[in-house]
């Protein structure tokens, strides 16, 4: 696989390191003449001074092969047009940004931006998840929000507790991932007996989320 990453900073350092690490061929353009130099001395990469929202220094990083494009500068309009350049003149079939302002996801979203990584909203969402004193917890929205996985944690006065799966009777729109009991990881079937203190992990639909944390907390 090739690979073309466009920012600087240690992220970039330590991405591309993992990618040569796995055996992938890596390119990185940076406008720092001197994280250029300093990068060519630790990595085994093609490493470019230069522009990388200009198609020169697109085309020495091998951008007409490129398997991906990381887009990772800290500015959200050069990163956007990078993905938009990569795909319109090199058709680089798979282009990554990340977005400072939140607010710009629904532009990448509709201008054609494979995956975004919104910084903001993922480091809110790790906090989130630490300090989260409830027994229920958002973990992650997947393919757009159009499915939620969250975690269950079953109290004592869990009206589901002592019953197995298949007496639950839930629709099939509320799935089973996976019970965590102490260190052991359960994967459930219908004869799985849920416990106290078991930590259900459940894929929902979003709008069969609020049922589905009835059904398993008693709607408290």
């Amino acid at each position: 696989m090739e690979i073309i990453i466009v920012g600087g900073g240690k992220i970039v350092y330590f991405l591309a390191k993992n990618f040569l690490a796995k055996g992938y061929q890596v390119s990185v353009i940076n406008k720092d003449q001197e994280y250029c130099i300093n990068l060519a001395k630790k990595l085994n990469a093609v490493i470019i001074h230069g522009d990388g929202s200009k198609l020169d220094y697109l085309e020495q990083a091998g951008a007409s092969r490129a398997d991906a494009i990381l887009a990772l500068t800290d500015n959200d309009p050069d990163n956007l047009y990078i993905c938009q350049l990569a795909q319109r003149e090199f058709e680089i079939p798979k282009t990554f940004s990340v977005i400072n302002n939140p607010d710009n996801e629904e532009i990448f979203k509709s201008l054609g931006v494979d995956t975004i990584f919104n910084t903001t909203k993922l480091i809110s969402l790790l906090i989130e998840q630490r300090v989260e004193t409830t027994d229920v917890n958002n973990l992650l929205s997947i393919e757009e929000g159009r499915l939620n996985l969250s975690q269950v944690i079953l109290k004592e006065d869990s009206p589901v507790l002592g019953k197995r799966l298949k007496e639950l009777h839930l629709p099939d729109e509320i799935v089973f991932g996976c019970v965590i009991r102490g260190e052991e990881v359960v994967i459930p079937k219908g004869s799985t007996k849920l416990l106290k203190n078991d930590k259900v992990l459940i894929i929902t639909l979003p709008e069969r989320q609020a049922e589905a944390f009835d059904v398993l907390t008693g709607g408290e």
